[in-house]
């Protein structure tokens, strides 16, 4: 055994750093140890005043030799490093007389899951980034010296100062560095050994990172304290908070023998054999997944006219309902535009004001007809009927509607635009200035005194009318854009609260004021004076004939649509949960959304939610996110009434009115509804994929519990538990037979919103046709050293209980955010040639990634995949 010693210039570098170390391993071994045996592998740190066992390996007989060879050893080194060996011996001999310690076999699986289960960097591995590090040393350092407090900023792990921090003392312990500051030289040292891609060397360092006393063992108060810096890395608070338990279950499974220490080889023992927790969805047909790799390949057409060609080709096939729907829009559009246009130039009035009144009157009567149309798409009752009970789903896309709403009001603002400027800059203008002779024709429509200024229009009531309209138009228009609609601009607090979702929903409402104003205007011409030549009313009188019965309609429906509230929980994440009771008559489909009234905050405003309990509950139950003005109240006032949770219940406050012994006056709530919403479509599908986005979870949930509900359903009409066509067994057709669910939410406490529903599904799915996934993506990623312990304590706790700890709940959560391509192709192979539907919910941001992958595997394979999705 040789020992392998510093440079002189390191032992020397000051007290900071004295010494030998260095691994007391032979660079040839005895010929005594062949290839296929154990032999010892030691690593000591050598100091002035004690040597440190960093790491024994291969504890067998050979080990006693080893060690009464170290006494025996010549005195090379002086009679203080003889004195040290002999310490070191009698270690040895403890380590040996130990039946603990065994060799690890290391399988290949487990140890690449355990390699990547310790990853320090994910990026810029080995000496590949040194030169960044090397340039943010240089603009952090003070006087040549990296502080502590900047380590993790240097090194890429801003966002987790003080796991990096914890990482910087473990590399200074391993070299006695005592300052809270390093050189340049030493920075490249620590680097060198977080990015080894070597096992033992990243097993080394993150059992030094727990092992803050250096003496080779993990106590709980250790394993502990090691927990909640993971915990907190992860903004896992739960975890954190049961740091203590966690650590004393660490230590019931590493430390059977009740020492009170766990070494080097358990941690190795529990990384290795530890159940996998990858995120990458695997197959069971290998073949098949490579065949379906090669079909998604990306191979791009060398001949731009048919790549252009194919490109188009799959956009018509994706948008082909949105495509024809604006097309027949545009056409009538420039169908009005251009018959106004021609009919006003062959008139008198043409020879005066010139292309300016054709342009003009083109505008009007486009927007005649938007205005008329714009107020179908937000027949909620109307479109609903349409979507359920008519085919027309298969033509029309019903989904778009708010977004051809929005569309149509564009179109509003470009001939209102036409209409006004041509008037007041063009036209007006030119009959001001226009000559006795060229005025003799216009007599007949603006009397025989010439008009002499711009007043003069303005006063009248078709120009007092128009520039009241077009000021109440552009209100609305600009406080519906989301930068005021949801108070993204960052504005001083008196215009701030002038927006927000309140002055959106009132200013809307302006628009009984223009309507009445646009009928007067229409009516009071100045070129046209026969009754039938005033079509303003003529385009908008069945619109808003139908709008009104709609109001009507909700207003009746919500006066006997009373609820009554069952219980309220108040969640983390600014989640509010009611149950409240099912209206006699009240029948509705998963996906769906009400629309709600609370008298307490405002008597006017109603606001949808998406019901989140399942058609064939007894109960009818939605979940609030409080991000607005409105919400922001109602939870105010129901978290009066609720009490702190008691016992196993979830949630932070908690008004259980069944059980309770007393009955709190709660705010009254209205329903209307249930209106139609893009995921009540999912019961077209023999299989669903569903993807939620935090609170956009929420139909989803209706729709697995609804799944879940029909298979149960069905099961005990197979069993003969209940018989088919009895009451409450007739349902609409159901073709779902497998459904995935993938939840992604960024915090740990948004998983209680929905817990019961996963443990129920886990406790009755027992054939596995409903997947469920959870993610946090405040978790690292797996692989990451920061979610090491965290990968650990779940596997330990799953193996137990059958709990996950991040969740609480019988479903594995996954760690970041999912590979959604790796998704799509586990379905794609487990269902070949079949109709997906994806169901999406939640933000904007994932539409494209998720709208692009369906289109994809659409086109490349067998499997179909139709998106739907739903904005919150």
């Amino acid at each position: 055994m040789d020992i392998e010693n510093t440079s002189d210039s390191d032992s020397v570098r000051g007290s900071r750093r004295v010494g030998f170390s260095g691994p007391l391993v032979s660079g040839k071994r005895s010929s005594r140890f062949n290839d296929d045996e154990s032999y010892v592998e030691i690593t000591l740190d050598v100091r002035d005043d004690s040597v440190l066992v960093q790491n024994i390996k291969g504890a067998d007989q050979e080990s006693a030799l080893l060690a009464s060879r170290l006494e025996k050893r010549p005195n090379t080194l002086g009679s203080q490093l003889s004195f040290h060996l002999r310490q070191v011996s009698k270690e040895l001999k403890r380590m040996t007389s130990s039946n603990k310690f065994h060799k690890m076999d290391r399988s290949k699986s487990g140890a690449a899951r355990a390699l990547r289960g310790l990853q320090f960097m994910n990026k810029n591995v080995g000496t590949e980034g040194w030169s960044e590090i090397e340039t943010r040393f240089d603009q952090l350092a003070v006087n040549g010296m990296l502080p502590k407090s900047l380590f993790g900023q240097c090194i890429g792990m801003k966002e987790s100062s003080e796991f990096a921090e914890e990482l910087f003392d473990a590399l200074a312990r391993k070299r006695c560095i005592t300052s809270a500051a390093v050189t340049k030289a030493e920075l490249r040292e620590f680097w060198e050994q977080i990015t080894d891609t070597g096992f033992d060397a990243r097993l080394q360092t993150f059992f030094d990172m727990v092992d803050k006393d250096a003496d080779g063992r993990i106590t709980q108060e250790e394993v502990k304290e090691i927990i909640s810096l993971s915990a907190s890395a992860n903004k896992l608070s739960k975890i954190q908070q049961n740091a203590d338990e966690y650590a004393a279950l660490i230590m019931e499974e590493l430390d059977p023998d009740n020492v009170g220490y766990i070494e080097l080889y358990n941690l190795e023992t529990l990384l290795i054999q530890a159940p996998s927790h990858s995120t990458n969805l695997t197959t069971n047909s290998r073949v098949l997944s490579q065949m379906l790799s090669q079909k998604l390949k990306p191979t791009k057409e060398r001949n731009p006219i048919k790549r252009c060609k194919r490109r188009l080709e799959y956009f018509i096939e994706d948008n082909w309902k949105r495509i024809w729907v604006m097309a027949l829009w545009l056409s009538i559009c420039a169908g009005l535009f251009t018959w106004k246009f021609i009919q006003y130039k062959r008139r008198a009035v043409f020879d005066v004001m010139g292309y300016c009144v054709s342009v003009a009157k083109g505008g009007a009567e486009t927007t005649k007809f938007n205005m008329a149309l714009v107020l179908l798409p937000v027949c909620r009752n109307t479109i609903t009927w349409l979507r359920s009970r008519t085919k027309l789903g298969k033509i029309i896309p019903f989904d778009d509607n708010i977004n051809f709403h929005k569309v149509i009001a564009f179109g509003i603002a470009v001939g209102v635009g036409l209409h006004a400027i041509s008037h007041l800059t063009c036209d007006f203008p030119r009959l001001l200035h226009a000559t006795d002779e060229e005025y003799e024709p216009m007599k007949p429509f603006f009397g025989d005194e010439r008009p002499n200024n711009y007043w003069w229009f303005v006063k009248g009531t078709e120009g007092w009318t128009g520039v009241v309209m077009v000021v109440l138009m552009i209100i609305a228009y600009i406080l519906a854009q989301p930068w005021f609609r949801r108070n993204r601009l960052n504005l001083p607090s008196t215009i701030k609260k002038l927006t927000g979702f309140n002055a959106f929903w009132y200013s809307h409402h302006l628009f009984v004021i223009v309507y009445v104003l646009f009928i007067i205007h229409g009516y009071f011409l100045y070129l046209s004076k026969k009754w039938y030549k005033k079509t303003t009313w003529m385009y908008i009188v069945a619109p808003m004939i139908l709008y009104a019965c709609e109001r009507l309609l909700r207003a009746f429906r919500s006066g006997y649509k009373t609820v009554r509230i069952l219980k309220v929980a108040v969640y983390p994440g600014n989640v509010m949960a009611v149950h409240m009771s099912k209206p006699q008559g009240f029948k509705y489909t998963s996906g769906q959304y009400i629309f709600v009234n609370c008298s307490d905050v405002s008597s006017f405003q109603w606001h949808p939610f998406t019901i989140s309990s399942a058609p064939g509950d007894d109960y009818l139950s939605m979940h609030i996110r409080t991000v607005g003005d409105w919400t922001s109240q109602l939870k105010t006032l129901f978290s009066k009434v609720c009490e702190p949770p008691t016992g196993d219940q979830s949630g932070l406050l908690r008004a259980d009115i069944a059980k309770a012994d007393y009955k709190p006056r709660l705010p009254k709530l209205l329903i209307d509804g249930p209106y139609g919403a893009p995921a009540q479509d999912y019961k077209k599908y023999d299989v669903v994929l569903l993807v939620g986005l935090g609170i956009g979870a929420t139909p989803l949930i209706s729709i697995v519990k609804d799944v879940l509900n029909n298979i149960k359903q069905q099961k005990d009409i197979e069993d003969g538990v209940i018989e088919s066509g009895t009451k409450g067994t007739k349902r609409s057709p159901f073709a779902t037979k497998r459904a995935y669910f993938y939840w992604v939410t960024r915090e740990q406490g948004s998983f209680e919103w929905f817990k019961g529903v996963m443990d129920e599904v886990s406790q009755n799915d027992q054939e596995g046709l409903i997947e469920l996934h959870n993610y946090c993506t405040s978790v690292y990623e797996e692989g990451d050293a920061r979610s090491a312990l965290i990968t650990m304590l779940q596997s330990i706790q799953q193996a137990k209980s059958g709990v996950d700890i991040v969740s609480g709940t019988r479903v594995k959560t996954h760690f970041a955010r999912p590979n959604w391509r790796q998704v799509f192709k586990h379905v794609t192979i487990n269902h070949p040639d079949q109709r997906i539907g994806v169901f999406y919910c939640g933000p904007q941001g994932l539409v494209g990634e998720l709208r692009h992958l369906s289109q994809d595997f659409s086109h490349k394979t067998g499997t179909k995949f139709e998106f739907h999705k739903e904005n919150f």
